[in-house]
């Protein structure tokens, strides 16, 4: 490593390291600030290896090692955040479905985050040129939650009409987007909607929709998705980068 890209790496971990301050006290992007602290680490750790690799033939293979993985693992994020904005941007409100389903999201007490108020007017939206379809609106009692996501999206969405709002299906168990789909497979099964061939529609945030249409497939639904965008930009970045890594726990634990 030479003495232009040392300094390279200082200054870049410096920066890493100030932002990771930054963000970590900023509710709702606190995942970008650790991600952060870790790159800064990253910097830090191609600092050691590049004066190893000059002491040591075995330091020169770890740091290539070292170097080869984060390129492989650059090329694999850069893949799945195209899949996840491809599906993020998609808009199938054309298309004719037999029930929806609208995935909850964090809840302040008795008032929705900003990512649950995006859902919520995303499938307000969506609902008023599907009318005469069951709406599921999935989501359980979380921690910091007086009421369940559920609840809440009901409240956002109930009109004057009795009529509409015997449309709502509440769905108040679930605590994992796996626990959504398999719950609220059960209330339109219950509806008389047969799952193994109704086509369904699935609100939820546009950095969540290729996550969420897996997991549902997984459970035996057939979806179509209805992406839902949060104005706040930082915000959705951080979600759209941390949706990586909780499609690898998807894929490897779940």
């Amino acid at each position: 490593m030479t003495k232009q890209e040392k300094a390279l790496c200082i200054l870049i971990g410096g920066l890493l390291l100030v932002a990771a301050l930054s963000l970590t006290v900023i509710p709702g992007i606190r995942f970008s600030g650790f991600l952060a602290l870790a790159l800064a680490g990253v910097c830090v750790l191609t600092i050691f290896l590049g004066r190893w690799a000059k002491r040591s033939s075995v330091g020169k293979w770890c740091q290539r090692i070292f170097l080869a993985g984060l390129a492989v693992v650059l090329l694999l994020f850069l893949t799945v955040e195209s899949l996840l904005l491809s599906h993020g941007e998609q808009d199938n409100s054309a298309l004719p479905v037999d029930a929806v389903i609208v995935l909850g999201a964090g809840v302040n007490g008795e008032t929705p985050s900003l990512i649950l108020q995006s859902r919520i007017n995303a499938a307000a939206a969506y609902i008023e040129k599907h009318p005469d379809v069951p709406v599921v609106l999935s989501g359980g009692q979380g921690p910091g939650e007086d009421i369940s996501e559920a609840a809440c999206m009901r409240r956002a969405l109930w009109t004057n009409s009795e009529e509409w709002n015997a449309r709502y299906l509440l769905e108040d168990r679930s605590t994992s987007t796996a626990e959504n789909f398999a719950f609220s497979k059960e209330l339109l099964q219950e509806q008389g909607i047969d799952t193994d061939t109704a086509v369904i529609a699935v609100v939820t945030s546009d950095f969540h929709c290729f996550r969420a249409h897996f997991i549902a497939q997984r459970a035996g639904l057939t979806v179509i998705d209805v992406p839902a965008e949060v104005d706040w930009l930082l915000l959705n970045a951080n979600y759209y980068i941390r949706e990586f890594f909780a499609l690898g726990k998807t894929l490897i634990f779940d």
